[in-house]
């Protein structure tokens, strides 16, 4: 009778340490939340938000006799987007600057050497940071959204009276937090590409404040239709309630057009993480 003899053990499959993804999202919501800039960002997004919203509107009631009847026509054809856009016209570039930040400042400050060590696959890293902080902005935007509605609605009431269950009020509101959360994609998308901070935001700022009157300046059709599929003047249409007299795109096609815009910069922004060194 023989003894069988084992076959020597041969050296153990090295075990698989890479994060899963649920990780990657606890890692950049850390980092997100421990930045106190992140902090006072949002912050200044509420205050100038609901201040503005408070301010333009009672502005635009106790003026309302002086105002010419185009004027009054255009708030009354859709009071929710005054309202809205009342706040949103410069709390949005609260979130321009924290979106360029939460991507270009690793690249000042070289902490995206040590997130590429500890995560060297790098386009998951980019998407559970632009899943955190789109996260982020959508809840805290539609927050501040419905807030800035429930502010200036009882302003204008005597004027222009509102509610939530007029068509496309509610859509709008919840659009309104759609749309810093998109603006805030579109920020960090910049900074990734641009990888410098003040760089990026002034980029930013470039698209959403100075492209949209220069669009204007062009001849005839063409300068309507540019200005009509720049990302923020086609993706603040999700928050108004209804298609204005001379916008080009509905309220679903802007935001449609928007998303495109994310979507084309998070792919370059992805290849050029992939492509250059940190």
């Amino acid at each position: 009778m023989t003894t069988a003899t084992s076959a020597p053990a041969g050296p153990a499959a090295p075990a698989d340490h890479r994060p899963g993804f649920h990780h990657l999202l606890l890692s950049e919501w850390t980092k997100i939340r421990s930045v106190r800039s992140t902090v006072w960002s949002l912050i200044l997004l509420v205050v100038l938000d609901l201040g503005f919203t408070a301010l333009f509107t009672a502005v635009t009631a106790a003026q309302w006799d002086k105002t010419d009847p185009a004027g009054r026509a255009a708030v009354a054809a859709d009071p929710t987007s005054t309202i809205l856009g009342s706040g949103f016209f410069l709390s949005q570039l609260t979130v321009c600057v924290l979106g360029v930040m939460v991507m270009a400042s690793e690249y000042s400050t070289g902490m995206i050497r040590a997130s590429l060590l500890a995560v060297p696959r790098r386009l998951p890293m980019l998407a559970a940071k632009a899943t955190v902080f789109g996260l982020l902005i959508l809840v805290l935007g539609t927050v501040v959204s419905f807030a800035s509605f429930f502010i200036g609605a009882p302003i204008l009431h005597s004027k222009v009276p509102v509610s939530l269950s007029d068509p496309g009020v509610l859509r709008a509101i919840v659009g309104g937090g759609l749309y810093l959360a998109l603006l805030g994609l579109f920020a960090l998308a910049i900074g990734g590409i641009v990888r410098h901070t003040a760089a990026g935001i002034t980029g930013v700022i470039g698209f959403v404040l100075v492209l949209a009157p220069l669009a204007q300046l062009l001849p005839g059709s063409i300068g309507k239709h540019v200005h009509a599929y720049l990302p923020s003047e086609a993706g603040h249409l999700i928050a108004q309630a209804h298609q204005g007299k001379s916008d080009l795109l509905t309220p679903w096609q802007g935001f449609g057009v928007f998303c495109l815009w994310i979507v084309v910069m998070l792919a370059i922004a992805a290849i050029l993480l992939k492509r250059r060194d940190a």
